[in-house]
């Protein structure tokens, strides 16, 4: 039997498997400077408290309509862009999707994501809540990426010793932080190249298949 490198694949979410749309166009049709509500969403000190749960998604969206006010002249105004923004939806790479399918008829695949409150409630809206053994979301543990953390979670949730963890993150500090934490880790910027990553995973489950072992 195939020896494997990983007995688990550690995925983040946004910028790998889903890709949200910038906000610029939102701001241009409710009268506002380019990057003003990414600036006011994504405030360090606000989304902080965001994504390590101290604050649920209801309440950050909440401080960002509020902060958002004088800005757009109104709060009603604030609080439509708002809404707008809350009501797009990420699109979902399929190709990252089909790989993580076929790596798990393998290894464990975990997503692990600096999120909200809300992750939950998107995933299965886009019928992604099935696509993983495990969702680490970070407002749920109380701590975010690239705390070490979070990687020593995730390594326990799926069962798995940090050593045999392939951790797969388009920002490069977490990768830095997961390989200080003792994983593998593989900086994602294009598809091919995770195919090539999990491709021991891959070819392994294709074997298993052909052997009638899956």
């Amino acid at each position: 039997m195939t020896v494997l490198p990983y007995d688990a694949v550690l995925c983040d979410i946004d910028g790998v498997l889903r890709h949200w749309p910038a906000s610029d166009e939102l701001d241009r049709a409710h009268g506002l400077p380019a990057g003003t509500l990414a600036a006011t969403a994504f405030a360090p000190s606000l989304l902080h408290s965001a994504i390590t749960g101290e604050i649920t998604d209801e309440q950050w969206r909440s401080a960002v309509a509020a902060n958002l006010a004088g800005t757009c002249g109104s709060a009603d105004r604030a609080r439509a862009v708002v809404t707008a923004w809350s009501d797009v939806v990420p699109r979902v790479d399929q190709e990252v999707a089909a790989l993580l399918t076929r790596a798990r008829e393998v290894a464990t695949v975990a997503l692990v994501s600096n999120a909200t409150t809300r992750l939950e409630q998107d995933l299965a809206g886009q019928g992604l809540d099935g696509l993983a053994d495990i969702v680490v979301n970070t407002a749920r543990i109380g701590v975010a990426k690239p705390d070490p953390r979070v990687f020593l979670i995730a390594a326990e949730r799926t069962g798995t010793s940090v050593q045999r963890c392939l951790f797969v993150d388009d920002t490069l500090a977490n990768v830095a932080a997961a390989r200080e934490a003792g994983m593998t880790a593989f900086h994602h910027r294009r598809v091919e190249d995770l195919r090539d990553a999990l491709s021991p995973l891959l070819d392994a489950a294709a074997t298993y298949a052909r052997e009638g072992l899956t």
